[in-house]
């Protein structure tokens, strides 16, 4: 039976093995993970996030997922333009100059 007490309920900040990523270092790193991710760091802030990535496995993870979900959208998710489509194009642009 659920315990009734909403204080014992799962923090929403914790992860599935309880680890708390309301502390600051877990924070910090996971506030940052996008920016990480996009190389806009500073190269101190680079080596702060990563010092803790390399400590900290359930940061680390969800990096690793975030980082894996980039690579699976920008393989997966392109649009190919039909042949046809580039040809009129072309043709238009080509219109325009004369």
């Amino acid at each position: 039976m659920p315990d009734p007490d909403p204080r014992n309920a799962e923090r929403p900040d914790q992860s599935a093995d309880g680890h708390d990523h309301s502390s600051t270092p877990c924070e910090e790193a996971l506030q940052e993970l996008y920016v990480y991710l996009d190389g806009e760091l500073t190269e101190e802030k680079r080596g702060v996030i990563r010092g803790h990535l390399d400590d900290c496995n359930p940061c680390f993870e969800a990096f690793d997922f975030e980082a894996e979900l980039r690579i699976v959208i920008s393989t997966r998710c392109r649009d190919e333009v039909p042949e046809s489509l580039r040809h009129r194009i072309a043709q238009e642009l080509q219109n325009t100059d004369d």
